[in-house]
């Protein structure tokens, strides 16, 4: 890739990282800990000031989103090449329930609940059979325990009945199922049946407001802008990336944006001031709530 090719800007690489001063007007401070994903030129090395020239809020607010999703991909690939799926399963029947489980609840959790249950209840049929009250005493240790225990009873039963005992492969089917929303089905879609699919969470709305992929107001506008941004072909591991992204590097209280290794340069400096500012008062609470 040259610079050429990129329209003047360096050639992108997640093994070799910069950072720029925050005013842009020193040279480039190295340090392989930083992932920005900038490469010096080939034959060459960085210019005093950076190619996209200065931004008038931030690091790099002048960059094009599909610049930025280039570059985040990259970052996300070196650091997460193989993505696992975080919740334990065996197939789509076991992804479904699990995932269903998941609302409101940690995947950790999860885990430890579903060994029990799917002992019980490995197959639609068998959670058919299973009452409700022994659903719910398998699960009770996870948020919405009773909703789900009643979803689970209806889910098995619908399964058996209107799919023959098998998980329908379509979005509209899927969401006809009780519990089941958009994000479960494009889950269980993407990771069970390899459908491309962009499952948006907490963490990945969260990171792509603060990446200036999406203005953050709804969870489906987060969505279309993602899918906008990356390629299809990427999505279905794109999405666990950036889930472990954000619970690793990118949390949403307390966070330093100018130390996280896309925040410090993918947000705009308002964003970043913002965020400070809002730690500051969390601080300050907190300081107040413990005297």
């Amino acid at each position: 890739e040259s610079e050429q090719e990129t329209g003047g800007r360096p050639p992108v690489s997640s093994f070799f990282a910069c950072r720029y001063s925050s005013a842009w007007g020193g040279t480039p401070r190295f340090s392989r800990g930083w992932a920005c994903g900038i490469a010096a030129p080939r034959g060459g090395s960085f210019p005093a000031r950076p190619v996209l020239g200065r931004a008038p809020h931030g690091p790099l607010c002048a960059v094009r989103r599909a610049d930025k999703a280039v570059r985040i991909r990259e970052i996300l690939e070196g650091l997460y090449p193989d993505p696992p799926i975080p919740l334990d399963h065996s197939d789509p029947f076991t992804l479904l329930v699990a995932v269903l489980l998941s609302a409101q609840t940690t995947d950790a959790r999860v885990n430890k609940v579903t060994p029990a249950l799917f002992e019980r209840a490995p197959t639609p049929e068998a959670l058919a059979a299973l009452p409700e009250a022994e659903i719910l005493g398998l699960i009770r240790t996870c948020g919405l325990a009773p909703a789900k225990a009643r979803n689970l009873s209806r889910l098995g039963k619908l399964l058996v009945g209107r799919h023959g005992g098998d998980v329908p492969a379509d979005f509209g089917a899927l969401e006809d199922l009780p519990g089941v929303g958009h994000k479960t089905a494009s889950v269980v879609m993407a990771q069970a049946f390899g459908v491309p699919a962009f499952p948006v969470d907490t963490h990945i709305h969260r990171c792509a407001a603060r990446w200036g992929l999406s203005n953050g107001t709804t969870v489906e506008r987060t969505e279309r802008d993602l899918k906008a941004v990356f390629p299809e072909e990427c999505w279905n591991d794109l999405h666990l990336q950036i889930i472990y992204f954000g619970r690793e590097h990118c949390p949403a209280l307390y966070h330093d944006l100018t130390h996280c290794p896309i925040c410090s340069w993918a947000a705009t400096g308002k964003r970043i001031s913002e965020e400070a500012a809002a730690n500051r008062a969390l601080r300050s609470r907190s300081r107040g709530r413990s005297r």
